[in-house]
């Protein structure tokens, strides 16, 4: 049977895949699905890395809550600059 001699190198197949399936879903999906596809193949992505490379899976529940905390405000923000860019008016 096949096995890895470090576990990072298998999360690193599994991140290129992933990057393979998001170029194929922006080849073959457009419009709002294509969008949806893609940013939670972002999303999964993002949290392998943080769960892994970030070693946050070694971490006490304080440091994961405060990595969360960071997340959740990076939505937050993010959130405050498409309601700003649709609500403007480019005259």
């Amino acid at each position: 049977m096949l096995r890895l001699a470090n576990p990072l190198v298998l999360i690193w197949m599994i991140l290129v895949l992933l990057l393979g399936t998001t170029i194929g879903a922006s080849l073959v999906l457009s419009g709002a699905i294509g969008l949806s596809v893609s940013l939670s193949i972002a999303l999964v992505k993002s949290a392998l890395i943080y769960w892994r490379y970030m070693h946050l899976n070694e971490e006490t529940a304080l440091s994961r809550m405060a990595a969360l905390a960071a997340a959740v405000w990076l939505l937050i923000l993010l959130v405050f600059l498409c309601v700003d860019y649709l609500t403007r008016s480019f005259a």
